[in-house]
């Protein structure tokens, strides 16, 4: 039996390559199970997908409590390390209820976080403060014996924040600054240009994570550009979502009951899937 200790710490290497961590971020047990049967190492989860599936917009706006309800589901379905998306923590304004999802996220069984920096009103938390959240996290996993790994996000490149030329300096930054404080990965999304990766690649003192998004390089470039960790966030919910909305539009208009397609997942093999959470 893996403890969460051993888990931690298999994830935290698993940010040192040589292959790069690829994430499908998921929302629930079905697409952990998923995920872990198609031979992911880790299972991750994208708090956008999880507060749409619970009927909440993103944004922070799901309850700390459902939140990690889910993540205990997810945590006791999976066998592989868990990562869980926790937005700004809960506490854009107060370190001490970062440290209480934090510790929320830990007692549900998961060994990861991912921690955001912006402040919801459209701006960016500041950078000695967000520090302030990280060097109390580094010190809850320490106290724990669980040395939860802290993926550091930056909303720099976030649309309409900063000026573009303004954009990557203060990237480097943030997240360098947040490195120093405890971080052990760190995340600038909504980047696919490959100089601008390359040069975050080179100017970030810790292992570097992007979203998947169409235009990126291939995965193959990105780790030999020296990427070690790529997330897909909502992606997988959105396709999902897609799917469901097509088949609806079809079983409307022309009264057919159609399947996804070649490779569609029957009945039995889900429920064989699901088999080790009903057992929990």
């Amino acid at each position: 039996m893996t403890t969460q200790r051993e888990k931690a710490i298999r994830l935290r290497e698993l940010h040192q390559g040589p292959r790069i961590l690829a994430l499908p971020n998921v929302w629930d047990c079905a697409g952990a199970r998923l995920v872990e049967e198609a031979g992911f190492s880790v299972v991750a989860t994208a708090s956008a997908s999880m507060s749409w599936s619970l009927g909440y917009p993103d944004g922070q706006s799901l309850p700390r409590e459902e939140m990690l309800f889910m993540v205990r589901r997810i945590a006791a379905t999976a066998q592989v390390p868990v990562t869980v998306d926790i937005e700004a923590g809960y506490g854009a304004n107060s370190v001490s209820e970062v440290i209480k999802t934090a510790q929320g996220v830990l007692d549900a069984g998961a060994v990861g976080i991912n921690l955001e920096d912006g402040d919801g009103d459209g701006g960016l938390t500041d950078i000695a403060f967000q520090s302030e959240k990280i060097i109390a996290l580094r010190a809850l996993g320490e106290f724990a014996g669980i040395p939860i790994v802290i993926n550091a996000r930056t909303d720099v490149f976030h649309a309409g924040i900063l000026e573009p030329d303004e954009q990557f300096p203060e990237a480097v930054r943030r997240l360098n600054a947040y490195r120093a404080a405890g971080a052990d990965c760190l995340f600038a999304p909504f980047v696919t240009d490959a100089p601008m990766i390359s040069a975050l690649v080179r100017d970030l003192h810790g292992p570097l994570n992007i979203l998947a998004m169409p235009g990126m390089p291939s995965l193959c470039e990105l780790e030999a550009m020296g990427v070690r960790r790529v997330s897909t966030g909502p992606a997988l919910f959105l396709a999902a979502a897609t799917t469901a909305r097509r088949m609806a539009e079809h079983l409307r208009e022309d009264g057919v009951c159609r399947t996804a397609g070649p490779g569609s997942i029957i009945y039995p093999e889900m429920n064989r899937l699901m088999m080790r959470v009903t057992e929990l």
